[in-house]
């Protein structure tokens, strides 16, 4: 049963009372039951918080142990018991094989091109692909520009969402969709002039060696429905609405247990309706926890940030755009951005590789911005190619 008390809009997100903002308070994500909360403040212009949960973001170009090895540098900087993050800067060709036994990884080119070898075949890779490796497939990648990736590791199956009404072709079309050829091997770079072949592997965390004297890309052939599959953001087209802002789940790419990843894209905003709300609204985060990697463009809804740097929004948490994003966006008519979002349901920990990549002031960004002289307490240090966090940022 819908109830309806108080002051209230007659459809959500779209003419939202005067002197109040819409909150949305949900299950299961934005599919559950909800609530739309009308307040008079928003719940995120705190002016202190006291203890360990709070909103954070990240420049990933801190992390450490970039560069080099390909194993030593995937550094996990979010991770519970279904999905790990993680980071990697790669220069060289891998000099050995990788096999993950512990789950499907989904690898995000957010810069570099060149070839990956897998079990199935070779596939060549560029800025903006999604890598889908099924667990225990091994690989090897041979960049040919530096590749810099977004890891996600899941310990359930990668699979495609159910499209339900809007049909199996929304988003993309599957025939879009890459998937490996076997390939003749020509040459064996890798052995450095030895008779061994390494294929390391990743079981609990931990790396096992296992050598062979024979190639291991040696399949010829294989059929089914399980193997390496690739897309790249430019295929992907956003569902929109000219008159209603949609949840974040419509823009859902890939699913696994517990994990929900999405794809934000340049699209047209919600020109249809003057009182349609364009920016994301505010939400309190119950079920899941909330990642948003910042690939490329111009992230309209928020100032302050760049490509390679990361928001974090726990459970337990309201989040959504500052008032002045609400007014800017009145005048736009379209979105110039690129971002993963990584929702899962079971909390994430901060790794301890992670504290040297965090912008420490960035709970403050929904405070009401100060003049230049009273925020000189924000010490985020510029990295090259990355934007700094100002206290004027917003957040999906």
């Amino acid at each position: 049963m819908i109830e309806s008390k108080g002051t209230v809009t007659r459809q959500a997100h779209v003419d939202i009372p005067a002197g109040t903002v819409e909150e949305e308070y949900a299950r299961n994500g934005f599919s559950g039951r909800y609530a739309h909360l009308y307040r008079t403040a928003p719940m995120v212009n705190w002016t202190r918080i006291e203890g360990e949960l709070r909103p954070r973001s990240y420049q990933l170009a801190r992390l450490p142990h970039l560069g080099g090895d390909y194993t030593a540098p995937r550094t996990a900087f979010l991770r519970n018991d279904v999905c790990v993050h993680r980071y990697a800067t790669l220069r060289t060709e891998m000099p050995y094989w990788f096999r993950n036994a512990d789950g499907d990884e989904i690898l995000f080119v957010h810069n570099g091109s060149g070839r990956i070898e897998t079990d199935y075949g070779p596939l060549t890779y560029r800025t903006g692909d999604y890598l889908v490796i099924p667990r225990g497939t091994v690989y090897r990648l041979l960049p040919q520009v530096e590749t810099k990736l977004l890891v996600i590791e899941t310990a359930g199956e990668v699979r495609l969402p159910d499209r339900g009404l809007i049909g199996q072709h929304a988003l993309f079309d599957p025939s879009v969709i890459q998937t490996p050829c076997p390939e003749p091997v020509l040459s064996d770079p890798a052995t450095n002039g030895s008779s061994e072949y390494e294929i390391r592997v990743q079981r609990l965390g931990r790396i096992t060696s296992l050598f062979y004297p024979f190639h291991p890309m040696n399949v010829v052939g294989w059929k089914g429905d399980l193997t390496v599959w690739q897309i790249n953001v430019d295929d992907i087209r956003p569902v929109m609405s000219e008159r209603y802002h949609l949840p974040p789940t419509a823009h859902a790419t890939f699913v696994a247990d517990n994990v929900v990843i999405a794809t934000f894209l340049p699209r047209g905003l919600e020109t249809g309706d003057p009182g349609a709300l364009k920016v994301p609204f505010y939400h309190a985060n119950i079920d899941y926890d909330e990642v948003l990697f910042y690939h490329a463009g111009s992230f309209f809804s928020r100032a302050g940030v760049g490509p390679g740097m990361v928001t974090f929004h726990p459970q337990g948490l309201h989040h959504g755009p500052q008032p002045q994003a609400v007014a800017a966006s009145r005048a736009k008519e379209r979105t110039d951005e690129q971002a993963v979002m990584i929702d899962t349901r079971r909390p994430l920990a901060i790794c301890p590789e992670a504290e040297v990549a965090e912008n420490t002031e960035y709970w403050k960004s929904w405070q009401t911005p100060r003049p230049a002289t009273e925020t000189s307490e924000t010490t985020t240090t510029r990295t090259e190619g990355e934007a700094p966090a100002t206290p004027q940022e917003v957040t999906r």
